[in-house]
């Protein structure tokens, strides 16, 4: 079993953000990011938290997060918010848009915003997330480096492109947020169970060779599969052209890797925002009763099945291997401050 260090809520958000500015972020990025970190720590999957961070903040010391970017926003159109994330991360961008974008969506019915030339997403669960809490429904998707092969044996030609959609349920109920890869599985989980020395399912990657494996370390040196065979890959061919083909981002082909090296890996983000009628419709209220409705047929519905309110959280476990590196980095920002 892996080894964990439990923390109070206070002292885990304020070890990430010591963590985010011991890398070099500027405090409107460890906001943002620290943030996001949080929401996927607490409702998103935990592998997108805290062991996602450390991505972020090797990313931040080795140069391919600009620690200090100055994001740059234009209304292309009543409805359309158009960024370059000016290699920041792109939590930021989104951040600074969400108000917009809110107000677009109340006003229009309908809203979009895009992003380039940022550092990968994260958590896609965090956008629509957000949304919801304003009552509307999301639609996000992004890309990434090539790490997905359309069929065994071929090349690597899409990231495991995600996407998120989330629904309001109202006061009561945490929101529906369907949050997936493309991909039979992220490529954080396929990280994770080579760092633990765990084997992976047979259906998750191919090695070097493009073979099946069940060896984490070798699919690492080779690709990811789709879900669902070709379905799968037309799903992630979609996400592709909703991501980087609306926003101008880098094609999955032609982003770098975005754990290594120091160039941005300058993906695309496009995230929907769609208000759901009148408020005198009830469609809120309607989805609610049908997630409940779902449920009493023993339907695990996203975002609600065994979601406790982050309010109700006091305690984050962290594994380890994670609390150790996020401490080092965050020992930076401490000496500096000596």
């Amino acid at each position: 079993m892996t080894e964990e260090v439990e923390l109070p809520m206070a002292e885990a958000r304020q070890l990430a953000t010591d963590a985010c500015l011991g890398a070099g972020a500027d405090a409107a990025s460890a906001r943002s990011l620290v943030d996001a970190t949080l929401s996927a720590a607490l409702l998103g999957p935990p592998t997108l938290g805290f062991p996602h961070l450390v991505d972020y903040l090797n990313a931040f010391i080795e140069g391919r997060i600009n620690g200090h970017p100055e994001p740059r926003l234009t209304h292309a159109l009543p409805s359309s918010i158009v960024s370059d994330a000016d290699r920041g991360i792109a939590q930021l961008g989104f951040d600074l848009a969400v108000n917009d974008l809110v107000e677009a969506a109340q006003k229009n019915g309908i809203a979009i915003f895009t992003q380039t030339n940022s550092y990968t997403a994260g958590e896609l669960g965090y956008y629509v997330r957000i949304l919801a809490s304003h009552d509307l429904v999301g639609l996000a998707v992004t890309n990434a480096n090539a790490m997905v092969v359309s069929k065994p044996g071929d090349p690597a030609v899409y990231s495991t492109n995600p996407l998120a959609f989330g629904f309001p349920l109202g006061p009561d109920s945490p929101p529906m947020i369907i949050d997936q890869a493309s991909s039979a599985t992220a490529f954080v989980n396929v990280v994770r169970a080579a760092e633990e020395g765990q084997p992976i399912p047979e259906s998750w990657a191919v090695d070097a060779e493009g073979n099946s494996t069940t060896d984490a370390t070798k699919a690492l040196s080779g690709a990811l599969l789709p879900f669902g065979g070709r379905k799968g890959g037309n799903v992630a061919l979609l996400v592709e052209m909703l991501s980087a083909g609306l926003s101008g981002g880098n094609w999955s082909l032609d982003v770098p890797d975005f754990r290594s090296g120091s160039t941005s890996p300058a993906v695309g983000l496009t995230v929907i925002a769609i208000r759901p009628g009148q408020p005198s419709d009830g469609r809120i209220q309607r989805a609610h009763d049908q997630s409940r409705r779902l449920a009493g047929y023993g339907v695990f519905v996203p975002g609600v099945t065994g979601i406790a309110h982050p309010m109700s959280i006091e305690t984050l476990k962290i594994p380890k291997t994670v609390f150790d590196r996020v401490s080092a980095v965050a020992s930076n920002k401490r000496v500096a401050l000596a």
